[in-house]
């Protein structure tokens, strides 16, 4: 289709004016420059569909310009030019990405032509993205099971913020899918076909997260025997998802800040510093406005990331939703076992579940419902068949809310959570798996309600 948009490049004029009045009269719009560095400032500030470039300039030479224009968008087609044929270039720029190779001496039908199929090509990969997430549209939110009204609005935000590439800060309790809403966010973006990479902030010591994230170079450290790309550096052109990125040190809160302002990195012992291209979705579980207040959180970083916040409910709060994730997780448990083996759930099991608080959202109800299909010996989840912590924690909530009317979810919680603790002698491993929750938010939870040991009677750290 006529009209698309060229980028030349070449430090002799007369080529420059030979291509443009020829791709002119072909019906495109075309802009000319002389060197490298002008065809990246061009590039930057405005939307091309091609590039045709010489390979021999002075300062930045064909191959580099190639380099540098892939970085910023690798479905862009590039096409080198050059007086001087050479297999061993044609080479070198073909493996570095280009989409043709060609010496200037060529025909101007065979120029043409070249030109046309590199923008035939730049045309069908762009429907094939535009049909790829079109389809991930009416799929990708699927897979996260909710239709109450707090999830609708989740689902609403998250069809606007996909395709842009601002920042976002997912807020949630541990258990609450954020993974997957930052999953769905990516899959539905521009930057579906490149990679999605996640990390847990929290599940490393600074030193090894630090080297996790930005890269090392040999020697930095012991062990350090060769130099490592840095997660961001893989994630080039994709997704970055840090998840309880609220467990950063204030060292690593700085290298983030730097990455969000200046898009580059410097790995751990390096001095160059390397620029990426990433669109960073972190998520918490903590309130990081109440770190910020405390001094445990860097305010610039925090407005940082907070561009555009997206609240996970508890699923305490969506209890509409319930009946439908356990029908999702029985038949994703019912699919492992012979027909005659599948479970269905009574309904006082059903009750249960349903006025149950879930401390560890989905996923405790998922790790409750795969249980319960292993463990009943009928065809049907009655109460009886549900673990003990559930039943307990209703008749508990009932009596706690009979003696004090105006009880706090807090109070419930500290309740449950100092009823297990102690049913499980203090063993956190066991409790946080009993409790659903992960055993760091654990801890951070007997911490923040100052939960004792009776039997030993000292905080508990």
């Amino acid at each position: 289709m006529a009209g698309e948009r060229i980028l030349i490049v070449d430090d002799e004029k007369s080529m420059c004016q030979f291509l443009s009045i020829m791709l002119r009269k072909e019906g495109y719009q075309i802009t000319a420059v002389h060197s490298g560095k002008k065809a990246l400032e061009q590039f930057k500030s405005s939307r091309f569909d091609l590039v045709i470039t010489d390979i021999r300039m002075s300062g930045m030479d064909g191959i580099e310009l190639l380099s540098e224009i892939k970085k910023m968008d690798q479905t862009i087609p590039v096409i080198i030019m050059t007086a001087y044929a050479s297999q061993k270039t044609a080479i070198e720029a073909v493996n570095n990405g280009a989409f043709h190779y060609l010496i200037k001496q060529a025909k101007n039908e065979e120029i043409k032509m070249v030109i046309r199929n590199a923008l035939d090509m730049k045309r069908v990969r762009a429907e094939n993205m535009i049909l790829k997430r079109q389809l991930k549209k009416s799929s990708d939110l699927k897979t996260i099971i909710g239709k109450s009204e707090e999830m609708e609005k989740v689902f609403k935000l998250v069809d606007k913020v996909a395709e842009t590439d601002s920042t976002i800060l997912i807020c949630g309790e541990s258990g609450t899918g954020k993974e997957l809403i930052a999953r769905a966010i990516h899959f539905r973006s521009n930057r579906a076909n490149n990679p999605f990479v996640s990390i847990n902030c929290g599940a490393l010591p600074e030193s090894l997260l630090e080297s996790e994230l930005f890269g090392h170079v040999k020697g930095s450290f012991t062990g350090a025997i060769r130099d490592k790309d840095g997660l961001f550096k893989v994630a080039q052109g994709g997704t970055f998802f840090l998840d309880e990125v609220g467990e950063t040190s204030p060292t690593i809160q700085v290298k983030l800040l730097r990455v969000l302002q200046e898009r580059e990195i410097i790995p751990v012992g390096g001095t160059n510093p390397i620029k990426v291209d990433v669109r960073l979705i972190a998520a918490t579980n903590a309130d990081l406005e109440r770190a910020v207040g405390q001094d445990k959180f860097r305010a610039d970083l925090y407005y940082r990331l907070n561009v555009i916040p997206v609240a996970l409910p508890p699923l305490r709060r969506r209890k509409d939703d319930i009946p439908l994730l356990v029908s999702h997780f029985l038949k994703k448990f019912n699919d492992r076992l012979d027909s005659k083996a599948q479970k269905a759930i009574s309904k006082g099991a059903m009750d249960v579940l349903v006025n149950y608080s879930w401390p560890g959202n989905v996923r405790e109800l998922e790790n409750v419902i795969e249980r319960a299909v292993i463990l009943e010996e009928t065809g049907e989840i009655q109460v009886e068949s549900l673990p003990d912590k559930l039943r307990l924690r209703e008749q508990s909530s009932q009596q706690l809310i009979t003696d004090r009317a105006q009880v706090t979810l807090e109070e419930l919680e500290k309740q449950y959570l100092l009823k297990v603790l102690e049913d499980t002698n203090w063993q956190k491993k066991r409790a946080s798996s009993i409790l659903g929750i992960n055993a760091s938010t654990l801890y951070r939870k007997i911490q923040r309600y100052g939960l004792e040991n009776s039997r030993k009677k000292e905080p508990v750290v």
